[in-house]
């Protein structure tokens, strides 16, 4: 379990986390193009392995807790945590969800999107659909002075209006020279519940949303998660920042606009 202090970043600390931020929006979207048919997940790892260490940064899931790989790839009906290996060869239909997390000047970025694997079929484009929409909304949530039940409200209400589900299993982090603290985010919850949100606080919001339902089973790697009905699951992932008059998306490529809620 995360400590239960939550640390608030200086304004030179939120700088260096945008710096590594940038970095892991930047390393997804290199990895973009190799999503294909015919490719494994193997390979997207060591390509990722290769070019965090061409930018003079480190990958934090390798070793984590004796995780054995660069990146996470979870395909499918993988929830999370899904472990790279020569023998799973993407195919057309495929949603693959690569999540990230290099680590620059000792701070972590981290960021994961779900991409489809040539055409997807409607289900599947409608579920990564809701599932981008669901962290967007959960994002918009955020505010100083809100509380965390805010952002699993939103998520919950606009997954479960489209017939989706919200994994309860898994949840957002604190994150910071700490790969996993306080706080825990839920991407399910109640409205003016849970800690209240102050400037300063640096999360993750990486909702998890089944086609069926909630529940997942790991598998004995202890690491690979799946639906226990086998049914699609996707995931999106941002590392953001309550700010003084809203929130700031540190993992998003530095062409674009940084985000503030309303």
């Amino acid at each position: 379990m995360p400590p239960e202090t939550i640390i608030l970043l200086s304004s030179r600390e939120i700088a260096k986390m945008r710096q590594a931020g940038r970095l892991a929006a930047k390393l997804l979207d290199h990895l973009e193009p190799m999503v294909k048919p015919g490719v494994s997940t193997l390979e997207l790892n060591d390509e990722a392995e290769r070019w965090t260490q061409e930018h003079g940064a480190k990958s934090a899931p390798l070793g984590y807790h004796d995780f054995p790989k660069s990146i996470c790839t979870s395909v499918n009906e993988v929830v999370c945590h899904g472990i790279p290996n020569a023998k799973q060869i993407l195919k057309d239909g495929d949603i693959i969800n690569i999540d990230v997390t290099p680590i620059v000047d000792g701070y972590h970025g981290d960021t994961s999107k779900t991409f489809f694997v040539g055409t997807p079929s409607p289900t599947a484009k409608k579920l990564v659909e809701v599932t981008y929409e669901c962290m967007m909304r959960g994002i918009a949530a955020v505010k100083p002075g809100g509380r965390i039940g805010d952002i699993g409200a939103a998520i919950q209400e606009y997954a479960e209006s489209h017939g989706f589900s919200v994994v309860r299993d898994f949840v957002g982090h604190g994150v910071n020279r700490i790969f996993h603290t306080a706080p825990q985010i839920p991407h399910y919850g109640t409205r003016g519940k849970g800690k209240r949100l102050r400037p300063g606080m640096v999360f993750t919001i990486e909702p998890m949303i089944n086609v069926g339902t909630w529940e997942v089973e790991v598998l004995a790697d202890k690491w690979t998660a799946l639906t226990k009905d086998r049914k699609l699951s996707a995931q999106f992932e941002h590392t953001v920042v309550v700010t003084s008059d809203g929130v700031e998306i540190l993992t998003l490529p530095e062409e674009q606009a940084q985000i503030k809620s309303a």
